[in-house]
């Protein structure tokens, strides 16, 4: 359905100069009300975007590299053979088609008429059973020596990606936002000639002296924060700030640490103790917590 526009000297003529007095005193029937209402949503809807200076921002994201412990659900379901279930329901894999396969090897040999000469490509070679890869494997995992899930001393350190590392961790910046210094996901201002997603990158590019490598997703944004100048510093090019969101997943070679004490890895329950709230609302709507 699209939108009718009344022009600006029909909407004089049905408003009337009457009517213009009446608004002037505060007498305005409900009416005229609903349709000076109609008019400024109008013109909100074709303010230039001149008016409103464009950011991009991207939502670096570290994922979960181990998993918690068992919780209760877990055990719950183990209670009840749920992986017993699926074991038999599944087909046989490769490994333990080759247990079959060397069993009957075996029982072939210790049989009374057994013929060499019927194992065709296993002259006189040593074949490792596939029993025996399982012994080796065993000793392997009984030497193994699991790194610890939790380390107080890493996980205090906001600065380090090796932080927390059963959750999702995201990357914020601190910059310089009017006279104030803030912490916000790292942004830059759009430059002529650049399309959405090259700001984007090199907004993070600007904030990560380490040369951080990350996957986006995306050429189109997943989220917008908007707001407005305070009327001291308004002008008529910029009345407001209009911030595009991106999503990016950080590669695996990131650097444990940060170059500086300028970038935090947050946890998304840690954010809103640096982030303000309106800008937090829009950011949790498109960071999930997994």
């Amino acid at each position: 359905m699209g939108v009718r526009i009344t022009p600006r000297s029909k909407w004089m003529k049905i408003v009337g100069e009457k009517n213009m007095n009446r608004y002037s005193c505060g007498r305005v029937s409900a009416s005229d009300r609903r349709l000076s209402d109609r008019c400024i949503d109008i013109k909100r809807l074709f303010t230039p975007l001149e008016d409103w200076l464009s950011y991009y921002c991207v939502c670096v994201k570290h994922g979960a590299i181990c998993s918690y412990k068992d919780t209760r659900c877990c055990r719950f379901m183990l209670t009840l053979n749920y992986f017993q279930m699926e074991l038999e329901k599944s087909l046989l894999s490769d490994h333990e088609l080759r247990l079959m396969e060397d069993a009957e090897r075996m029982s072939r040999k210790q049989a009374d008429d057994y013929d060499s000469d019927e194992e065709e490509g296993r002259d006189d070679q040593e074949i490792m059973m596939a029993q025996d890869l399982e012994d080796t494997w065993e000793q392997r995992l009984k030497s193994f020596q699991p790194a610890p899930r939790f380390r107080a001393d890493a996980d205090k350190d906001l600065t380090s990606v090796q932080r927390c590392l059963a959750d999702s961790l995201v990357l914020l910046a601190e910059q310089q936002v009017g006279a104030e210094k803030l912490w916000l996901l790292p942004q830059a201002a759009w430059q002529e000639g650049e399309t959405l997603r090259q700001t984007a990158e090199r907004a993070l590019s600007s904030v990560s002296a380490a040369d951080f490598k990350a996957t986006f997703l995306g050429n189109a944004p997943c989220g917008v924060y908007k707001y407005k100048l305070p009327k001291a510093t308004r002008t008529e090019s910029s009345i407001g700030t209009k911030v595009f969101f991106f999503k990016a997943i950080l590669a695996d070679s990131a650097p444990g640490k940060a170059p500086n004490s300028a970038l935090l890895w947050l946890k998304k329950s840690e954010l809103q103790k640096y982030l303000k709230p309106a800008y937090m609302m829009k950011v949790d709507r498109f960071v999930l917590s997994l």
